[in-house]
This record gives C-alpha cells, structure tokens and sequence, in this order.
C-alpha cells in the first residue's frame, strides 16, 4: 500500500495487548513511532514487529510525553493515536483519499470522531462516546499539546475540518481497568491543582457528585444505554468526587503525596 508523509506518534506502558491493533489500523503512514516510558511486558518487542521506532522516554505527563514525541517524528504532519485506539477501516480510507489536500493546505490541524467500545460493544446513545470530535491529526509547527498531567488537549489557532468516518477506543477491558485509570488520572490532576495553589472547596463535593451524575445520565444520555450507562455515569460521578477528596488530603497532609506514588509504583498504577 502506497504510504503517505506522515507519522503516526504513540505514547506507551505495557500496552502489549493492544500495540499491535493500533499500528496495523494505520498502513499509510510512513513512520510509526512509539515512545515508551519503560514498559516491562511485550509492547517494544511487539510495536518493533509492527514496524514502529521505539523510543524509550521516562514519564513527562500526558502532555510533556506528548510534546517530547513531537519532537522526534520524521515528517511535519502527525497522527495521535492511544494504543488502545485504531482507526475502522472507513476512516483509513477517508484519511489515504483526503489527506494529500489537508496536507497542501494552510490548516493547523483537523479533529477526528472517536467511538468508544464499552464492555464489549460500542456506546449507542452516550453523548462522549458516540462521535466524540478530537483534534488528533495536526502539523508539528502550527499546533502543540498542553502541559497538563493528565485531560492534555492540543492547542492551535484557525479552523480546523472534521473527518466523517470514526476511529474506534476500546475503553477500559473491565471495570477493575477503568478503577485503577481512576486512580491514575485523580492522582495526575490533583498534583496539577496543587501545583498552581487551588483551593480545595470541600463543601462542593455533594453538588460536584450529584451534577456530574445527572450531567453524563441524563444531559449526555447516558440513560438509553441501559446500566452500561448507569455504570459510566456512577463512575464518572465518583471519579469527580474522589478527585476533591484526595486534594483535600494532599492539602492537610502533604505526605501523603510521596506516600501515594510509592503505592502507586509497587502497584505499577503510576505511569
């Protein structure tokens, strides 16, 4: 198959269960990079069998990681997957037909619709999930990803056109991946707030719990997804919660900010 200029940049830790599916969903691109922050399962081996340059970088935060694979891709245009994203077939097509036009142009980047794959089969009615608009294809020197921990976006001026077919994420494989995600990601954000000195607010945690339920199963639809919806919205409500409570106890004891990550490494939950 004809490749186009462009790299497909994947940031990695033992994602040997799904390294494979993410590389091969993109046979167009010219350069497949992964930048991996010391995995000790099978991705390097893998993503190296499926044609990818592995590089190994410590961990930076999503978005320093982000921004440091930027750096070392052979070509201006860049494709950001997950590794446990890929893109459908349609969206292969639709990206090898109009991608040389994109690429002539003067555009900074274009947004792509995610699809999410929840307990087994994709969300039908769950707004976030359900052509969820992401700006993952952008030029290196016209777009760069935020600095945050964690929730990094991409940062660019000027319009932007939207693919139509979407690419798939195969989101959490259990409820205990998506708990020990929780963890992860709660840990991330609330070092970003205490770095920059927020207030911790405690007396919002009942209305944050309560808004950011009714918000996903009502407001985003997340009802007409039976108790698969029930589920997202509960832990999306608690993930809120819990964020509070844990920068409240970084606040009153900052202990157990080193105490946390020592857990969080014997774990291997930190990275």
């Amino acid at each position: 198959m004809p490749t186009l200029p462009i790299t497909l940049a994947v940031i990695t830790r033992n994602e040997a269960a799904c390294i494979a599916r993410c590389l091969d969903s993109v046979p167009f691109a010219a350069e497949k990079l992964v930048v991996d922050s010391g995995s000790d399962d099978d991705t390097v081996t893998i993503a190296q069998a499926h044609g990818a340059r592995v590089v190994r970088q410590d961990w930076l935060g999503f978005g320093p990681q982000r921004n440091f694979a930027t750096t070392l891709c052979s070509h201006d245009w860049i494709l950001v997957l997950d590794a446990d994203e890929s893109l459908s077939p349609e969206l292969a097509a639709e990206l090898e037909r109009k991608l040389p036009a994109l690429m002539a142009g003067d555009a900074p980047a274009a947004w792509l619709r995610r699809r999410t794959i929840y307990m087994g089969r994709p969300m039908r009615w769950y707004r976030p999930n359900v052509g969820e608009k992401l700006a993952r294809l952008y030029h290196r020197d016209r777009a760069r990803w935020s600095d945050a921990r964690v929730h990094e976006s991409l940062r660019f001026e000027g319009s932007a056109p939207t693919f139509d077919a979407p690419f798939d994420h195969a989101n959490n494989p259990t409820l205990v991946h998506k708990q020990l995600k929780v963890l992860r990601y709660a840990e991330l954000k609330c070092r970003d707030w205490l770095d920059k000195g927020k207030p911790a607010r405690m007396w919002q945690a009942p209305f944050v719990y309560l808004l950011a339920f009714l918000k996903d199963y009502v407001f985003r639809l997340a009802c007409l997804d039976g108790w698969r919806g029930f589920l997202i919205a509960q832990t999306a409500a608690s993930y809120a919660l819990y964020k509070r409570m844990r920068y409240y106890e970084m606040l009153h004891n900052p202990a157990s900010v080193a105490e946390a990550t020592d857990a969080l490494n014997k774990h291997r939950i930190e990275h």
